[in-house]
């Protein structure tokens, strides 16, 4: 990647002028950085220009760049990155559209639900997915790295060489039915903040597929760490959906008991969850237990010195620990590209732990690439790293506002690969449901969106006393002083208004 490049990016995407002419302008058609082939048609999916770094084709960068810019990459840098440590990984394809597009015999497909072997598709190993040729790196135009990917924009079920599922009509029907009533919950949600009854809100919207397929894949006695948007989890963990308005709304300090359902609270601070999930994943493997842990987390707060230091920790002491990070493209208004030099899925390589990047909107493919890491930990083989590569469509949270940052176009390419509708293809394509099982999914919808702004705006006050509670395991003196003094303070306001009540029925 190039100064030049990067510079003309980011101005393109504060000004909004970049787009898929722009795009094509810029590349014409020519090789993309990271090694991959760069076409108009892949290029414009983000809709960013590219300005060359020489002025004409075969000519090296300027040898004096602007002060304090990076030197340009070396021609070697144009080679695909080095193959990853995890066993999915593969060679890079020597074209980014050079995915496998004929179908392969039915008897070669992998084991999948009844009538879909007749439209499966093989991929050979290696091949990209049409939507990682197309998505590119925040409209750097670039062909991204390999990821996994078992069903495609289309609803076309596909297989990959390392990781596969074999579900039943129910169970993907089971699946679907979490991302539509996940969404749902969310929109209400987003919807009260609007109406003033929550204070706050951060939406998951796009990324139901990454957190339903990995929130599925977990056993029970697994322990999950997640940061503030892992709603999709929280549903998995059968968390009542309105415990998690409550810390929204100013009523509760996180609502539920973290042991109940192996859920922890909900984490503001940005990758601190991630240390502590390593920390208890330590202790997991010095109990001996038979459970994994897994933390969630950011493409933002893998930029964190915690993070950095809970790959440390967990690959020194052998953790079994899972990291799965939702790259959703965007730390608030800061691209990834402004993070990272790399895939954040090849960061693995360099502590000692394998890594993967797995299509963040594929809910076959989080599933499966999340069931076998923990399966991989659960042997003792240690932490691994998860990289969902999936789109935030709404705002980071409801205070902020994404149009100021990135244009419409990229919201519309992602769109396109939206995780509910590519299930619903499937499911329409194979015949594996009928127009009756999505009334009844439309009709618990509805429902879940009545109870939800029913239970909240008839949310009880919380109990003022209650911040004190669970504070030390055995009780603490300075802890029983604040009680006391608060209790006091709460008691004064009662007597202002007996008071003043007196005083109006005398007048």
């Amino acid at each position: 990647m190039t100064v030049e490049s990067t510079a003309a990016r980011s101005a393109a995407r504060r000004s909004g002028t970049g787009g898929k002419r722009a795009t094509q302008a810029a590349t014409g058609g020519k090789a993309a950085e990271n090694g991959g082939a760069e076409t108009p048609e892949g290029a414009s999916a983000q809709g960013k220009p590219r300005k060359s770094a020489a002025k004409s084709e075969g000519k090296a960068p300027a040898k004096t760049p602007a002060k304090g810019a990076r030197k340009p990459a070396a021609k070697s840098a144009a080679k695909p990155a080095a193959k990853s440590t995890a066993k999915a990984a593969s060679k890079a394809p020597a074209k980014s559209g050079s995915a496998a597009k004929a179908p392969a015999k039915s008897g070669s497909a992998a084991k999948a639900p009844a009538g879909t072997a007749a439209r499966t598709r093989t991929r050979a190993a290696g091949t990209e997915s049409k939507a990682s040729a197309t998505a590119g790196a925040n409209g750097s135009g670039s062909a991204e790295p390999e990821l996994v990917q078992l069903l495609t924009p289309e609803g076309e079920r596909v297989t990959h060489p390392e990781y596969d599922v074999d579900l039943s009509a129910e169970e993907i029907q089971g699946l679907y039915r979490d991302m539509v009533l996940t969404r749902r919950f969310d929109a209400e949600a987003t919807a009260l903040q609007r109406q003033g009854e929550l204070g706050l809100w951060a939406s998951l919207l796009g990324q139901e597929a990454a957190q339903i397929g990995s929130g599925r894949a977990l056993h029970p006695d697994d322990y999950v760490f997640p940061t503030y948007r892992e709603h999709g989890v929280a549903w998995c963990r059968d968390v009542d959906p309105t415990m998690l308005l409550g810390m929204f709304r100013g009523v509760n300090n996180g609502g539920w008991d973290p042991n109940s359902n192996n859920f922890h609270l909900y984490t503001i601070v940005i990758g601190s969850q991630v240390l502590h999930a390593t920390g208890y994943a330590m202790g997991v493997a010095k109990d001996g237990a038979d459970s994994a842990v897994i933390a969630y987390f950011g493409d933002g707060a893998s930029s964190q010195g915690d993070v950095a230091e809970a790959f440390t920790f967990s690959a020194v002491y052998n953790a079994p620990v899972v990291f799965f990070c939702q790259n959703n493209q965007w730390a608030i208004s800061e691209p990834t590209e402004r993070q990272s030099r790399v895939p954040i899925y090849q960061r693995a390589q360099g502590f000692g732990f394998p890594g993967v990047r797995v299509d963040g909107n594929d809910v076959l493919a989080c599933l499966a690439v999340t069931k076998a890491a923990v399966e991989r930990a659960r042997s003792g083989e240690g932490p691994m790293l998860i990289e969902a590569f999936t789109y935030r469509m709404g705002a980071h949270t409801t205070s902020d506002d994404p149009t100021r940052y990135r244009t419409d176009e990229e919201r519309a390419a992602w769109e396109a690969k939206d995780p509910i509708q590519r299930l619903r293809s499937y499911l329409e394509n194979e015949e594996l449901a009928d127009d009756a099982f999505f009334a009844r999914i439309e009709e618990e919808s509805e429902a879940m969106g009545r109870h939800v702004r029913e239970a909240i705006r008839t949310m009880p006050d919380p109990d003022t006393m209650a911040i004190f509670e669970n504070a030390y395991a055995d009780g603490h003196a300075l802890v029983d002083e604040e009680r006391a003094q608060f209790a006091e303070y709460q008691a004064s306001f009662a007597t202002e208004s007996d008071s003043g009540s007196a005083a109006v029925e005398v007048n």
